[in-house]
């Protein structure tokens, strides 16, 4: 990473980073099919690429959290008491299945409409929120709003920060 890259955009490539890496490790597991050499693509290309089947892989890479005042908590941001405020009435007003739900299906929509100059690419979702686990992810499954059209060949989601709960698959 460059000198010239600022210090929000080298976070961002590193959690990128963690996210693919737990997500090919799991894959490999539970798949038995290598995927390795990540690498970092910049710009207006998905976030890394690997080789998956003697080919070149594109994973775009996206972080699911409940809200943007969560993402500040969870990512060890400052908060104000504001934010306090509005992450505690958060936590007693809605129900966290819904959160779920809500935060993914509008990932889901915002991703759908991005365009990559690529053969394949696969969409990975990291789980942030420490309440949210790879059950309660399967457990919405049915209700997951996948858009009609998409420029995923798959679409997967990292069931927890630490990716000690594994990956569920999405799409197809």
């Amino acid at each position: 990473m460059g000198a010239n890259i600022n210090i929000s955009e080298r976070e961002k490539i590193k959690l990128e980073h963690q996210a693919a890496k737990l997500f090919m490790r799991w894959f490999e597991h539970e798949t038995g099919n290598p995927i390795r050499h990540l690498w970092h693509n910049r710009p207006n290309k998905p976030d890394v690429s690997c080789r998956f089947e003697d080919d070149r892989l594109d994973l775009e890479v996206a972080h699911l959290y409940g809200s943007e005042q969560e993402a500040m908590q969870i990512l060890g941001r400052e908060l104000s008491d504001v934010t306090r405020n509005e992450l505690q009435a958060l936590d007693n007003n809605t129900e966290p299945d819904k959160r779920l739900l809500t935060a993914l299906n509008r990932i889901l929509l915002n991703k759908s409409v991005k365009r990559y100059k690529t053969k394949r690419v696969w969409l990975v979702i990291r789980n942030t929120h420490p309440a949210w686990m790879k059950e309660q992810i399967q457990a919405l499954q049915h209700r997951i709003t996948i858009p009609p059209t998409h420029p995923f060949e798959q679409i997967w989601i990292v069931g927890d920060w630490d990716g000690k709960s594994g990956i569920v698959q999405l799409f197809p």
